[in-house]
C-alpha cells in the first residue's frame, strides 16, 4: 500500500477534497458541499462506483490553516493531520502538492524533494524561469518530480487523438476557457499537446490583456494554435481542429474522468519507481506559459523558444 500525503490549499482549488476522496474512496458530500465545492460533491456522488484506487491511500493531510485541514480529512477519511511539511517527509511514501499557486511550490516541494520521495504538483509547476531551472536541476539529480494538468488524461481528448487522421493535415487549432493564463492557460496547452503528441513549439506572442488573454504558438512543425483565456465568460474548455479534410470541436466536460486517470498514473509511476510522463514535456509547456507572460510584459513580442 502506498500512503500518500496531501497538500493543501490554494484560493478555489478543490483538489485537496477530490483527490483524496478518489483515491480513498469515500467523500462526505455534505462537507465538500460545506465549503464551497458543490459541484465536487455533485461529480464524486455521480461517480461513486469506481471511486478508491486500489494500492493506495491518502494517510496524511496539511495545509496552511488545521482547521482546513480537519475539513480535509472529515470530507476524505484521512487519518493524520501533520504538523508540518518536514513532519509528512518523514510519514509518507509518496506525495501530492494540491495547490495551483505556482508561486509557492518550490518552497512546498522542497521538503520531499529533500527526502526524496516521489512528488506530484498540481499544475502549473512553476511561472518563473529560475524556479523552472530548479525544477529542472533536481529531476536531473534524479529526484522523482511529476507535474501537469489533468487534461492531458482527459477522455475527450483521446478521442480526438483518435480520430486525427480524419481530418487531413492541420491548420489551425482554436483554444477556449475561462480564467486567466497563470493558472489556466497550463490545462489548454495539455490538451493540445497531448491530442497533438507533444510537437516543438517554435515561438510565444500575447496579444491580449489581463482577463482577456490571447496567446498565439507557433509551432516548428504544425498548425498554428491560438488560446483564448476570458476571465468573464461561460462555458467549459474548448478545443477546435481544423483540418484539410475536415474540422472537430472537442468540448472538455468531464473533470472526474481526468483526475482519476491522472491520479492512477502517478500511483503507477510510483509503483514503478519513475514518471511515466517525462519531465521534458512538462518544462516545455511551462516555458510556453513563461513566455506568452513576458510577451505581455514586453507588449506583445514574440518569444522564441529554443
Amino acid at each position: 500500500m502506498i500512503n500518500i500525503g496531501i497538500i493543501g490549499m490554494s484560493p478555489g482549488n478543490a483538489h485537496p477534497y477530490s483527490w483524496a476522496a478518489i483515491i480513498n474512496g469515500y467523500f462526505d458530500a455534505d462537507e465538500i458541499t460545506r465549503t464551497g465545492y458543490p459541484a465536487v460533491a455533485a461529480y464524486l456522488q455521480a461517480n461513486r462506483d469506481t471511486l478508491g484506487i486500489p494500492g493506495a491511500r491518502v494517510t496524511h493531510v496539511w495545509s496552511q490553516d488545521k482547521e482546513i485541514s480537519k475539513s480535509i480529512a472529515r470530507a476524505a477519511s484521512i487519518d493524520i493531520i501533520s504538523e508540518s511539511l518536514e513532519d509528512m517527509a518523514a510519514e509518507v511514501d509518496a506525495v501530492i502538492l494540491a495547490r495551483d499557486d505556482p508561486e509557492n511550490h518550490r518552497e512546498m516541494a522542497a521538503p520531499f524533494i529533500k527526502a526524496g520521495i516521489p512528488l506530484f504538483i498540481d499544475k502549473p509547476l512553476t511561472y518563473s524561469t529560475e524556479d523552472l531551472q530548479w525544477f529542472s536541476d533536481q529531476q536531473a539529480a534524479g529526484k522523482f518530480i511529476m507535474s501537469c494538468s489533468s487534461m492531458r488524461y482527459a477522455n475527450e481528448g483521446r478521442i480526438a487523438r483518435q480520430e486525427l487522421h480524419t481530418l487531413g493535415k492541420l491548420e489551425l487549432i482554436t483554444a477556449v476557457g475561462k480564467k486567466d493564463w497563470k493558472k489556466y492557460g497550463v490545462h489548454l496547452l495539455e490538451a493540445v499537446f497531448g491530442i497533438l503528441d507533444d510537437p516543438e513549439p517554435a515561438s510565444v506572442r500575447h496579444v491580449g490583456e489581463l482577463d482577456r488573454e490571447i496567446v498565439l504558438l507557433k509551432l516548428r512543425n504544425g498548425p498554428e494554435i491560438t488560446f483564448h483565456l476570458f476571465t468573464d465568460i461561460s462555458g467549459t474548455f474548448q478545443l477546435s481542429l481544423f483540418g484539410q479534410q475536415g474540422w472537430k470541436l472537442v468540448d472538455i466536460r468531464n473533470s472526474y474522468s481526468m483526475f482519476r486517470d491522472n491520479i492512477i498514473e502517478f500511483v503507477r509511476s510510483v509503483q514503478e519507481g519513475k514518471p511515466r510522463l517525462a519531465f521534458e514535456k512538462t518544462e516545455r509547456i511551462i516555458k510556453i506559459i513563461i513566455a506568452a507572460k513576458e510577451s505581455r510584459e514586453q507588449g506583445g513580442r514574440e518569444i522564441f523558444l529554443k
